[in-house]
């Protein structure tokens, strides 16, 4: 079964982690819908491959598909506190570093103003205006919290479909991955990774740390693009 699980193109089956190694084995399934109902889905594609052991981890961004949490980008009202810190956001656009747009889009940084809460993303943005001169990286996304961290912008999905949609976050991803274990047998992780790295939103025990799911995941082998291999299955080898 697994010949059918071939890692995405540039990316390894195989990853170490504190010297013990593991297998990330994607899979990949059809073009996923409005309306798709994620577990069955997970019937579907998933549960054949799964065995005793094995940590199972999905992309929040088909947990938001199937809660129908993505908005197209016209439907998006920007205030202008997201015009502004949207202009703020460094993602290198026009020069060889740039990535994607990530928050550096009025629509984007609006629904991270309302997931994180007006107060909030102010407090935030005021406390990186002072560190930031100082060389401390990253504290707006720290003081936002994870759940507004994780909204893409539109132009995030590579997939025709979705291009002009923008995603928030998922709804209760810790309730997610608990009943995904519930019904799979598998402890479960909700997870947000890209070209910078990985970070849980929901998990289904404690037990699996952050600091495991970024050295799992720095290279992100569900791929960024089009691979449509929004779940993988992790196995010690």
């Amino acid at each position: 079964m697994l010949a059918d699980l071939a890692p995405n193109k540039g990316k390894t089956l195989e990853a170490s982690v504190a010297g013990v190694e593991y297998l990330r084995l994607p899979i990949k399934t059809r073009l996923i819908e409005f309306g798709d109902d994620l577990f069955e889905l997970l019937v579907e594609y998933v549960e054949p491959h799964i065995q005793k052991g094995d940590i199972f981890f999905v992309s929040e961004k088909v947990v938001c598909i199937t809660q129908g949490r993505i908005i197209h980008r016209d439907d998006v009202q920007t205030s202008w506190l997201a015009r502004l810190l949207s202009g703020k956001v460094r993602n290198h656009v026009g020069t060889e570093k740039f990535r994607g747009f990530g928050h550096g889009t009025p629509p984007a940084m609006q629904l991270l103003i309302e997931e994180a809460g007006y107060p909030r993303a102010l407090f935030a943005a005021f406390v990186s205006a002072i560190t930031r001169p100082l060389g401390i990286k990253g504290a707006f996304y720290y003081l936002v919290g994870k759940q507004a961290k994780s909204i893409d912008c539109p132009m995030s999905f590579t997939l025709e479909r979705y291009k002009d949609y923008a995603k928030m976050a998922p709804l209760d991803p810790n309730h997610v991955a608990q009943k995904i274990k519930e019904r799979f047998g598998v402890e479960t992780v909700i997870v947000d990774a890209n070209y910078r790295g990985a970070f849980s939103l929901g998990k289904s025990t404690r037990a699996i740390t952050e600091k495991f799911i970024q050295e799992l995941l720095r290279d992100n082998p569900a791929g960024q693009d089009s691979e449509m291999t929004p779940f993988f299955l992790v196995r010690k080898v």
